[in-house]
């Protein structure tokens, strides 16, 4: 086990040096080339910024995992390490690397959403023909064992909802690279606990890729050309990571020897149940208007904080401080509960959740509302006055 705690560790390390390495590299080009995303209606920021901070994740990924793996090898010899199989790595390899090309491209000169929808079905199916994919609901809604015809289609369209998931709720600084580090955090560590180290390692590549983008992207300042954003190539690149990871440790392994989690399908997905939940709500409501599921408009949870007078910052700390409640609310109770109650419980609460911010929101616009009637009332008044002078 120490052997792979320090393969673990060494990816952690290896995959934040050659990130915090390459960002630097990428704002100088962004702004000598002129590669910015510029302010519109939509935007949140403020000023010229790059979005090609995804460019630095699949790079580091791979090479700090080479290299563990690499250097693991020649000191200590060949060594077997549970859930690593050339057909999963080089499908894998394939399905970062199409994702990763077709998020650069729509970074640069925005492809049409036929492209990336296609590029994202051609990446979630080369995952599933590796062996990944839901195999069992363990009793959930009295669903146990999925056989493949149901399971393999169900997998891909999974993976395509997490991927744009996480690129839809990439609206406030900090905002998706926080809720990816918190969810590789815990899956990292639940892949360690139940002895499957090369999904370990990868979970703390991803890991270590994201921290100095966390601290660009967060602390970043916009004069100084040291601010950074993911991209449609990092959210999309990280979502099919935690995708991938989430699905892979949900699947009934079939093994006696190893740990298995109570709950396991409920567990995994718990680390993804902010950015899912919330595209699946803003999703609901659009189509309820009659409008494209996919169209942008302001109702995430981000822009609801927001809109009752939280800055960035506060807005993006209370969502993961949400995102990690629920996460150890489901880790707590996967051993005892049932899944159904733990489901229901979460659902009940992320609706009194939305309830309240809603509250807050008219509150605080009743409040502005009665504040411009007063001005306009003390302006009619003034008027008045002047006029009868």
């Amino acid at each position: 086990m120490n052997l792979y705690l320090f393969a673990v560790l060494g990816a952690f390390v290896f995959s934040g040096a050659i990130c915090a390495f390459l960002i630097p590299k990428i704002l100088l080009v962004s702004y000598k080339r002129k590669l910015f995303d510029f302010v519109n209606e939509r935007k949140q920021h403020k000023g010229i910024v790059p979005r090609l901070g995804g460019v630095a994740f699949v790079p580091s990924i791979i090479i700090s995992g080479a290299l563990v793996y690499g250097f693991g090898t020649l000191l200590m010899g060949q060594v077997t390490v549970r859930g690593f199989s050339t057909p999963k790595v080089a499908l894998t390899l394939c399905a970062l690397f199409i994702l990763y090309l077709e998020g650069i491209a729509d970074d640069l000169v925005e492809l049409g959403y036929k492209a990336k929808f296609g590029c994202q079905f051609l990446s979630a199916s080369l995952v599933v023909c590796s062996g990944i994919f839901i195999n069992n609901f363990y009793g959930l809604f009295g669903i146990e064992a999925i056989p493949l015809y149901i399971g393999i289609p169900f997998s891909i369209g999974l993976l395509m909802f997490i991927i744009n998931a996480l690129n839809l709720i990439d609206g406030i600084d900090g905002l998706a690279s926080g809720l990816s580090i918190v969810s590789l955090f815990v899956l990292g560590f639940l892949f360690f606990y139940i002895e499957r180290y090369a999904y370990a390692i990868l979970a703390f590549s991803a890991l270590g890729t994201l921290i100095p983008f966390f601290c660009y992207n967060v602390f970043g300042d916009v004069e100084r050309h040291h601010k950074i954003f993911m991209g449609d190539c990092g959210s999309q690149v990280i979502g099919l990571v935690l995708g991938l990871l989430a699905i892979r440790l949900s699947m009934d392994f079939g093994v006696k020897d190893i740990v298995h989690l109570p709950n396991s399908l409920l567990v995994a997905f718990s680390v993804l149940l902010v950015p899912c939940f919330d595209a699946l709500r803003v999703m609901c409501n659009r189509m309820m208007k009659g409008k494209n599921p996919f169209f942008a408009d302001a109702t995430h949870i981000h822009h609801k904080c927001l809109a009752i007078g939280m800055s960035h910052r506060t807005a993006m700390l209370f969502i993961l401080m949400v995102h990690s409640f629920f996460i150890m609310l489901n880790l707590a109770l996967m051993s005892f509960a049932d899944v159904h109650l733990i489901l229901l419980l979460d659902i009940a609460l992320w609706v009194a959740l939305h309830r309240w911010l809603n509250f807050l929101r008219r509150s605080k616009t009743k409040q502005e509302e009665a504040k411009k009637h007063d001005v306009q009332l003390s302006i009619d008044t003034y008027s008045d006055d002047s006029d009868n002078e």
